[in-house]
This record gives C-alpha cells, structure tokens and sequence, in this order.
C-alpha cells in the first residue's frame, strides 16, 4: 500500500502517492510441536496470538545453527533479566549471560526448537522500575553475500535503515514491525555464539507485503495477509 498526502492551496488540491516502506509484519517459526511452541514464547516472552510472532507444523529437517538470531531490545538490564529468567523456566537454553558487554547487557538464550534468542539493552544499571516493555525487536539474519542481498531486498521495497558496507545492514522498520539485519554467516553465528555449521532448513519465514519469494540464502518469505 502506499500512503497519500494531500496539500491544500489557493489552487486545486495535490496529492502525492509516497511509497510504503515494506517490512516484517509477522515471524513464523517452524516446529515440531505448535502447541507447546505457543505456550513457551507467550510464557517466556510474553509473545501471544495477537503479536507478530506465528508457529506452524515443520516439514522440513535442520540441525545446527539455523543462521539468524532474533533480538529483544529493552530499556534496562532487569527487563533482560525478567525475560531471561521467563525464558529459562519454560525451558529455554542460556547460551551466554546475563552479563555486562562491551555494548550494555545482555543475554543469549536458545529456546527448546533450537532458535536463538538475544535479548539486550544499551545500558548497565538500572534507572527506573523494571517493566516487560520491549522497545524494538529484530530479526538478524547470516547471508553469503552482504552487498547483494542488501540490493536483493531494497529491489523488493525493503529500505536502509543503517549500511556498513558488506559487513552490516539494517532495513527500516516503520510502527510495530520487526526490523530485519544482514550479517556474513560467521559473524551473525559469531555474535550469537554458536559454531556457524548447520544444516536443512532455516525453519522461520518472514510475512509482509513484499510477496512471496525465497533470497538466495534459502529465507522464505510470503504474504502477510
């Protein structure tokens, strides 16, 4: 969809179309069991039927590092505490942290269908009450060409948020959406702190108004409607 602007003169009305910015409506994560899958993300991050998140039956087998990673920013480190804590009672996996880091505070944590998770905020202390608010979330995915698949997703509506050459891109991500990172696939498994092997399937497929189309790393995307 586009938006319209409309100005008001002296003279008859102008509208002008601007495009719309696409972007990462809803996550849908493959699993093995959907049900149990929807009682730990809404346990461990508070993430329902009505957030942007979706899980549905696998049909496709992996194993090893999936090559993407999805990031909680929040305000303070007693949210990412809160949700770490959440997030390992209903059966995740910690990886690394909670711990002070060079960019803040932070943990990393794989949940039971061996996604990872990352959960983190620019400060180290705590400066007001503790909340479950999350700021921002992200997607970051690890691809074999930064460059080319940067232009792959700009060609389909996706537009730059933050470009460092061929080592990091983020693409915009207008309202409640989820924003979408480009990492080398030793860097996004370096970041996550897992070895970057892995096989079969990504098991996660992005919505939005993109259309229906595979990059050539094998991340799937299809309407959100």
């Amino acid at each position: 969809m586009s938006k319209t602007s409309t100005f008001a003169t002296d003279k008859p009305s102008i509208t002008i179309e601007e495009p719309a910015v696409n972007a990462i409506q809803t996550v849908t994560f493959e699993v093995d069991d959907t049900a149990a899958a929807e009682a730990f993300y809404a346990a461990a991050f508070d993430l329902g039927e009505d957030s942007w998140l979706r899980v549905r039956p696998a049909k496709d087998p992996s194993s090893g590092f999936r090559g993407f990673a999805v990031s909680l920013v929040v305000a303070q480190p007693g949210t990412v505490d809160s949700f770490t804590k959440t997030a390992l009672d209903a059966g995740a996996t910690a990886i690394k942290g909670p711990e002070k880091n060079l960019w803040g505070y932070g943990a990393v944590l794989r949940d039971p269908f061996g996604n990872i998770w990352k959960i983190a905020t620019s400060k180290k202390k705590d400066t007001a009450p503790v909340t479950r608010e999350v700021e921002s979330y992200n997607v970051g995915i690890g691809v074999a060409d930064v460059a080319a698949t940067k232009q792959f997703y700009i060609d389909r509506g996706l537009t730059v948020a933050k470009s460092f050459g061929r080592k990091y891109v983020e693409f915009e991500a207008p309202g409640d959406t989820v924003s979408l990172s480009l990492y080398s696939r030793k860097f996004a498994a370096k970041t996550s702190f897992v070895s970057p092997e892995g096989d079969g399937s990504h098991r996660i497929v992005f919505g939005s108004d993109a259309g229906t189309f595979t990059d050539a790393d094998g991340f799937a995307w299809e309407s959100a409607a």
